[in-house]
């Protein structure tokens, strides 16, 4: 999408952020896009962003409240002060190895307008973890599961919740992992009903369909 282009449509979509996926361009395009996508006024959001691409944005003097989220590499820029939800997100990760994906997932969420938990640590190879958090999973409308090595805590939530599951396989994991294939292979074969799955390492996708189904709960 060209710049002209950009600068003449507006985000109909309302409480979707403008969205730019930054790897395989370079800084000075990215710089040009986010420019003229904040321009309207939109929540914009830059995934998959390195920090010299945050610094060169905040060179621009534009953006006082541009922030930059360094686990997850993402940048955002809040113009559009969504009502917030009443009920929360809780986001779930087997391992502190799945944190940056998991972390796209949060700022994704947010800056739809969703509140979010996060929980940490508690896949099948320290599922006692899990125990004390069931009753506050049982609340949610919706979660986020995000998992590598061989991805089995999606199904395992599934078992034990009556709301949709959002699945994430990682790409973490020793070479029988397949760099995520195995995690995505075993989310998708899962028996557990209601859980979705979304493509390897995609917080982002995560983040909006779990977002687009809290809003539309009544609670």
């Amino acid at each position: 999408m060209g710049f002209a282009r950009i600068d003449h449509h507006r985000n109909i979509r309302r409480g979707f952020p403008e969205v730019i996926y930054c790897p395989g361009k370079t800084t000075e395009q990215i710089v040009g896009i986010f420019v003229a996508l904040a321009q309207k006024g939109n929540n914009v959001l830059a995934t998959r962003a390195g920090k010299e691409i945050y610094d060169a944005l905040v060179a621009t003097g534009k953006y006082d409240n541009l922030k930059f989220e360094e686990l997850s590499k993402a940048i955002y820029l809040e113009q559009e002060k969504l009502p917030l939800s009443k009920t929360a997100i809780p986001i779930v990760t087997a391992g502190t190895a799945d944190l940056p994906v998991a972390m796209e997932a949060k700022v994704t969420a947010e800056i739809m307008g969703q509140k979010t938990e996060l929980i940490c640590d508690v896949g099948v190879a320290g599922l006692h973890r899990l125990f004390d958090k069931v009753e506050q999973l049982q609340t949610a409308n919706v979660l986020i599961v995000v998992a590598g090595m061989e991805g089995a805590l999606a199904s395992v939530i599934g078992g034990l919740v009556s709301c949709p599951v959002i699945a994430v396989p990682t790409s973490v994991g020793y070479g029988a992992n397949f760099k995520g294939i195995s995690a995505l292979l075993t989310m998708l074969n899962s028996c557990a009903s209601g859980v979705s799955v979304v493509n390897i390492d995609n917080g982002f996708s995560a983040g909006v369909s779990a977002s687009l189904i809290n809003r539309k709960c009544k609670n």
